[in-house]
């Protein structure tokens, strides 16, 4: 039996056939269930309507346009940083965007496939302004509010032991009661990734003129989607997914012209938006599924600058989210 396994697991190797059990579920079920946050401005929050808006909810979008031809065949189901894992891991949910960092013991304990990052981010901290902190050393003392289950809160502790800073963390299990004491004073700062914190100030602060999120970060968040082990084509439909919204941007297709590209006589363009090729079959899926992703809400670029860049109320500079020409570390692999 050992040695059927093994050439079994050979023979998938080399021809790349692997487990599609999500994607067969979403089909059947003719639905993609998200697992997202519930209060992270420019990522996933639900607006006044209770509509999911954001940049991980418009990957959750291009998904759904790209595997069941409709970006609104989408379940949000809202999770905490303690049952985010739990969720992906007992199947309640196909896919996890919901802003978490990737990490070597996250890739290597959960049972889980960690998916191309989507933002490269930071962790930082927020103060009033008349607090007159410049420094993290002016912090030594202070309390700092930080979200149960994440790690801010293990860097938190590693910073402070190796600066010698003794803050108190007062640590909470929901984001949104942690954003309500910080702003109702009870805090002397909060700690989260640097995106977080700018769509804090800009939604839950009463004065946002009031804060100021500190240049200082003191780790590498690299954020993507989670999926689960063993099951390679969901995890790879969710890898190429980004690297489309990625090449699509490099390539000048957007929302708007995403037909009219479609016609386009390169080649590039051609495979990607299954003018040729059949990139999509390969995937189980339609050869123009990319294109149906990228209809949905943009390339890369219009994502993020309408979440969170320059057209958004969080204003961030694209920085190493930028392209790879443009100085930035987003990068796709080759189509072909």
């Amino acid at each position: 039996m050992r040695k059927v396994a093994i050439v079994a697991g050979l023979l998938a190797a080399m021809t790349g056939i692997g487990s599609a059990a999500t994607l067969d579920t979403v089909k059947s079920r003719g639905a993609l269930v998200c697992g997202v946050s519930a209060g992270f401005a420019g990522f996933s929050a639900p607006d006044s309507q209770g509509n999911y808006k954001g940049l991980d909810v418009d990957y959750c979008r291009a998904l759904a346009a790209g595997v069941l031809g409709d970006p609104n065949k989408v379940r949000y189901v809202a999770l905490t940083a303690q049952n985010r894992f739990t969720a992906l891991q007992s199947g309640e949910i196909d896919v996890l965007y919901r802003n978490s960092t990737q990490t070597y013991l996250r890739g290597t304990t959960l049972g889980l496939r960690q998916g191309p990052i989507n933002f490269y981010d930071g962790q930082g901290f927020v103060v009033r302004k008349d607090l007159g902190v410049k420094e993290l050393t002016d912090l030594k003392g202070a309390t700092i509010c930080v979200a149960q289950g994440t790690t801010h809160e293990v860097t938190l502790g590693d910073y402070g032991r190796a600066n010698s800073i003794d803050w108190k963390p007062l640590v909470f299990d929901r984001v949104d009661t942690m954003y309500q004491t910080f702003f109702g004073g009870r805090c002397d700062a909060m700690t989260q990734d640097a995106s977080a914190l700018a769509g804090a100030v800009t939604t839950a602060a009463p004065n946002a003129a009031d804060y100021v999120v500190l240049p200082r970060t003191i780790s590498k968040e690299p954020l993507g989607p989670f999926t689960r082990n063993g099951d390679e084509v969901w995890s790879d439909i969710i890898t190429w997914l980004h690297y489309g919204l990625i090449e699509a941007e490099e390539l000048g297709v957007t929302q708007a012209n995403v037909d009219e590209m479609a016609k386009s006589q390169t080649p590039a363009v051609q495979r990607l938006l299954g003018a040729s090729g059949d990139l999509g079959s390969r995937l189980g899926l339609d050869n123009k599924w990319l294109a149906a992703a990228i209809k949905a809400g943009g390339n890369y670029g219009e994502i993020y600058e309408r979440n969170v860049g320059k057209a958004s109320p969080l204003k961030l500079d694209r920085g190493l989210n930028g392209l790879w020409t443009k100085g930035g570390l987003m990068y796709s692999i080759p189509f072909k």
